[in-house]
């Protein structure tokens, strides 16, 4: 048995691009990264950067497609494959692929993290009922 998973929490780095295949299935793919801090050889703290390109198919990629812009944090899930190719100077380059299976929104639609913890408080001390008269539709992260 043998087992290919990954889990990334980023930011993307373009926006989403929807395209569609000849059967009319809809694929969604977007470049994404994460940041890593550590310590260099001299004890400094330098960021670390990795990119990835992500490809989302049928309703997640619409999902994608429709909510997700440049600079948003992610949550996916999915496979991850490494491509290997020869650069415009004939140089051997690899990309880092992941062919999403789950994906969730971070954050708030405005970027406004307030109101995000807004409705998460009031749906968490509230009963069930009570939660959404006190949500708007500008309290929904998505």
């Amino acid at each position: 048995m043998s087992f290919n998973k990954i889990i990334l929490v980023g930011n993307l780095g373009r926006d989403p691009e929807l395209r569609y295949t000849a059967q009319g299935t809809p694929v969604c793919s977007f470049s994404m990264a994460t940041n890593e801090r550590r310590k260099d050889r001299n004890g400094e703290m330098q960021d670390q950067t990795t990119w990835f390109r992500i490809t989302l198919w049928n309703r997640l990629a619409e999902t994608a497609s429709q909510y997700l812009q440049k600079g948003k944090q992610v949550y996916i899930e999915g496979r991850l494959r490494v491509e290997e190719y020869i650069d415009r100077d004939g140089k051997p380059r690899h990309s880092l692929e992941v062919f999403a299976t789950d994906m969730h929104f971070i954050g708030t639609r405005g970027g406004d993290d307030t109101t995000h913890e807004r409705a998460a408080s009031a749906s968490a001390s509230a009963g069930p009922a009570d939660s959404q008269a006190d949500l708007s539709d500008d309290d929904i992260p998505f």
